[in-house]
């Protein structure tokens, strides 16, 4: 004798749309400014954020969950870009996709020798122009990736992440008057969300 139905209907596939707002869900808690006007933008409700985010935890932690590069590329396709980069003296292979929110970054991981994922976060799109970051007033939410902002207030110390997304810089940079400040810069999923100035 057949099973039941249900009566709940098949989950419809994860897109790359509900890969964006995982993507903003995470973003959030550091800076809700920007989130409610891509939220808006997509035409989406705060419960579809959840919702979303609620779906992919569920796939990166399922007993059956597929290896990490597998799950990208059935959400985000066969990736835009393969790169080679140089990591001390590893080679790792680098895969880009387009994110249509950020149409200028592209969402990168990093892969080990082995396959394994090192890391996973926006970068700007090759051959993109980057922001011109000089003073504080440039370090707006959204304005600049981990590696901007490290390479235009070096040298930059790195700070631990509260969580796997997240990542910290400190710096010095000057304000309009040339006055330089300590900075804690913080990053979610590479990308710039607020800013400490001490």
């Amino acid at each position: 004798m057949g099973s039941m139905p249900s009566g709940k209907p098949p989950a419809s596939p994860f897109t790359v749309h509900d890969f964006q707002l995982v993507l903003l869900r995470r973003m959030a808690d550091h800076n809700p400014g920007p989130v409610e006007d891509a939220r808006h933008l997509l035409g989406v409700s705060v419960a579809d954020m959840r919702e979303a985010n609620r779906r992919w935890q569920a796939m990166v932690r399922s007993p059956r969950s597929r290896a990490a590069t597998s799950r990208y590329r059935s959400v985000l396709g066969t990736p835009e870009t393969v790169l080679t980069r140089k990591i001390g003296d590893l080679e790792c292979e680098a895969w880009l996709w387009p994110v249509p929110l950020w149409a200028d970054l592209r969402f990168e991981v990093l892969l080990s020798p082995t396959g394994a994922v090192w890391n996973e976060w926006l970068i700007r799109a090759p051959g993109a122009e980057g922001p011109d970051l000089r003073t504080l007033a440039d370090l707006t939410p959204w304005s600049c990736t981990v590696d901007e902002a490290a390479r235009a207030f070096a040298p930059a110390r790195p700070l631990e992440g509260t969580a796997p997304t997240r990542w910290g810089l400190t710096f010095t940079a000057p304000d309009a008057e040339g006055v330089r400040h300590e900075v804690v810069a913080e990053f979610t999923w590479g990308l710039l969300q607020r800013l400490t100035v001490r």
